[in-house]
């Protein structure tokens, strides 16, 4: 009798909860406040701390949880994309609110007044630090782990701390969970010695895609396992590529794919986003066939190689948030024949308040194919500072500008844009920077 009541309570509260969280969203979206994508859930846990376990419990929804520090939001959409095409109903916490406020929100505007999802799917991105507390909400039914590189120092610290919480998580792991890892990225692939059970991996073979030479950036080149220097077949990003340990003999596992015929979005760091999801897909048994379509017409996430067109004008913007990802954006925009470039550098909390991160950037082996280049941001001054030191010609350096406001920067870059008719402007901002030139852009917020 006691547990009964306390079932019914807990509904009862649960049902008050969503309906002041849908009321919420639904007032700020109205006054142009934000999609509400937070709030919401934050009030949810504060008032019941369970309130993610109690939906995911009373739901048949399938769930899967997506953690990495590059391509979180990308992989998710994808993934969500190819459900779609199937036919499933999905959704996701696609603002990029991944703390546990960020997935309370998402659940509780996509739950019926009675406390239950309607869905076939949930596909949540979790911030790294976060993924302990999420599984120990609710055990999903497929993890993806797809790399690990330095980020937010000041908050996360090194990427070992994150290592050694998520192996504590793997650890917890039930055998039902399905586990799907980059198997080119050591420390993730070593994550699947501890569940023996529903392991996957994913991974690049091609050699036209290939270095021999760790980049400067390169985060984890040290064996897992003996801490031994690895050596390197093959590598493809930062640390990711063909590995194997010469002390202890630990190597990167076999693949379950390595390829597939189409890739919706420039860069390599995007051809992993691609396979971590077509992986997902084949799974649920998802035919190649519909995989293919929904990735043909495929769209990426706001701020992640997004296209926006202001008066006739196309910009690009490429999230670029620590050394791996802004050295992925530099090779990608290159390899497009990039000629106007604004970098926004910002050091408020989602960026990390240290950035230093700059220096440890490859712009040595991109700036001067640039013609035109405009830094903004908050701390504009260090990146105009760290791009000068990267610029090999005085000439050049004549073209580079400092602008501290983020408007007044888009603004000039545009014209600039319009007189020497190249076509793109890229904008390679840090996070907090994206937002706030997706709404100078668009004019509408996303948080």
């Amino acid at each position: 009798m006691k547990r009964d009541a306390e079932i019914k309570y807990n509904a009862l509260v649960n049902t008050l909860l969503i309906l002041v969280g849908k009321t919420i969203s639904l007032l700020s979206r109205t006054f142009g406040r934000g999609s509400g994508s937070t709030w919401p859930g934050h009030i949810a846990l504060m008032l019941n701390k369970n309130f993610i376990k109690q939906v995911l419990s009373n739901s048949k929804t399938k769930i899967i949880y997506i953690a990495r520090t590059n391509g979180k939001t990308t992989t998710g959409k994808m993934i969500q994309a190819i459900l779609k095409e199937n036919g499933h109903t999905v959704f996701q916490n696609s603002a990029g609110a991944n703390l546990l406020n960020g997935l309370a929100s998402s659940i509780l505007l996509h739950s019926s007044i009675l406390g239950t999802l309607k869905y076939d799917f949930a596909v949540f991105e979790v911030d790294e630090n976060v993924l302990p507390h999420a599984i120990e909400q609710y055990q999903p039914d497929y993890l993806i782990l797809l790399n690990l590189f330095r980020d937010q120092l000041d908050r996360y610290g090194e990427i070992n701390s994150i290592v050694q919480k998520w192996t504590l998580t793997m650890k917890q792991l039930n055998k039902a969970t399905i586990v799907i890892l980059n198997a080119d990225d050591p420390q993730i692939a070593y994550l699947g010695h501890e569940k023996k059970d529903n392991i996957k991996y994913f991974g690049l073979d091609d050699t036209k895609l290939a270095n021999i030479q760790p980049q400067h950036a390169a985060d984890s080149i040290h064996c897992p396992k003996c801490h031994e220097k690895l050596i390197y077949a093959r590598i493809y990003y930062s640390h990711i590529g063909e590995w194997n340990c010469p002390r202890c003999q630990l190597k990167r596992p076999n693949l379950d794919i390595s390829d597939f015929p189409i890739f919706p979005l420039a860069g390599t760091y995007n051809k992993y986003n691609t396979l971590a999801a077509v992986l997902t897909a084949k799974l649920n048994n998802i035919s190649n066939e519909t995989i293919e379509q929904s990735l043909k017409g495929f769209q990426p996430a706001f701020g992640r190689q997004e296209k926006i067109v202001v008066r006739g004008k196309t910009v690009q913007i490429y999230l670029s948030k620590n050394p791996t990802s802004m050295n992925q954006s530099l090779q990608a925009i290159a390899g497009l024949g990039a000629k106007q470039v604004l970098f926004a550098l910002n050091d408020r909390v989602p960026d990390g308040k240290d950035v230093s991160w700059i220096w440890d950037v490859d712009f040595e082996e991109y700036i001067n194919k640039f013609e035109n280049i405009i830094v903004s941001g908050e701390r504009c001054y260090d990146m105009g500072l760290r791009i000068k030191y990267a610029n090999s010609s005085t000439a050049k350096n004549q073209k580079l500008k400092t602008i501290e406001n983020l408007d007044h920067a888009i603004k000039q870059a545009m014209e600039q844009l319009n007189n020497n008719n190249n076509g793109i402007l890229y904008i390679l901002p840090t996070y907090s920077a994206m937002l706030e030139v997706r709404k100078i852009l668009t004019g509408k917020k996303i948080l």
